[in-house]
């Protein structure tokens, strides 16, 4: 069976819950909620929360899809090196983030998500995961000589390998095959 890459989760998980502190503190800044200053936090925290998260990192078997777009954000989180791609790092960045968003009722779903998401990169950092990118191979076009090994020897229709039968050579030379219908050729 295979391993679970923790990583990919706590993605998801973290960006979702980016969005859900942007959507909580833009309520209650909106609508006045008493420490609304906590709200503007959210918001701030929710938008680099999913700036951070929004490239994919790539999966260590298979293929891994890019998001929309993430070919823009990846070279950002690829600049600041080891402190976006360690996940000790990233753990405790979203555990310390989550804090203050914590002490407002319109932001509190975003913090209780955002700390599972720390926690489950918590799990991914003593796996062993690191962030890596995704980088677009160029695809090779095949060489038209490599791709045909044997080309066919009889014309389409072509019936099934089972059902064809070899010519067998008579006297005449013509394949051994007769036309049960006799041709007539008209002369002008």
């Amino acid at each position: 069976m295979g391993r679970i890459e923790w990583a990919m989760w706590a993605n998801e998980q973290a960006l979702a819950s980016g969005l859900i502190l942007v959507a909580g503190g833009i309520v209650a800044v909106s609508g006045q909620f008493k420490r609304w200053e906590f709200a503007a936090y959210a918001i701030a925290a929710g938008v680099f929360i999913c700036l951070l998260e929004y490239p994919r990192g790539k999966r260590k078997k298979g293929s891994t899809m890019q998001r929309c777009g993430q070919q823009y954000f990846t070279p950002v989180v690829k600049v600041f090196g080891p402190l976006t791609r360690n996940y000790y790092v990233r753990s405790i960045l979203h555990a310390c983030l989550a804090v203050p968003a914590g002490f407002l009722l319109a932001t509190i779903l975003g913090t209780v998500c955002l700390a599972i998401a720390s926690g489950i990169y918590l799990l991914a950092a003593t796996r062993g995961e690191e962030w890596q990118p995704i980088e677009s191979k160029p695809k090779e076009r095949p060489q038209v000589g490599a791709t045909i090994k044997h080309p066919p020897t009889n014309p389409p229709p072509r019936p099934p390998p089972e059902a064809r039968k070899k010519p067998a050579e008579d006297d005449a030379g013509i394949g051994g095959q007769e036309n049960p219908i006799e041709v007539q050729v008209e002369a002008e």
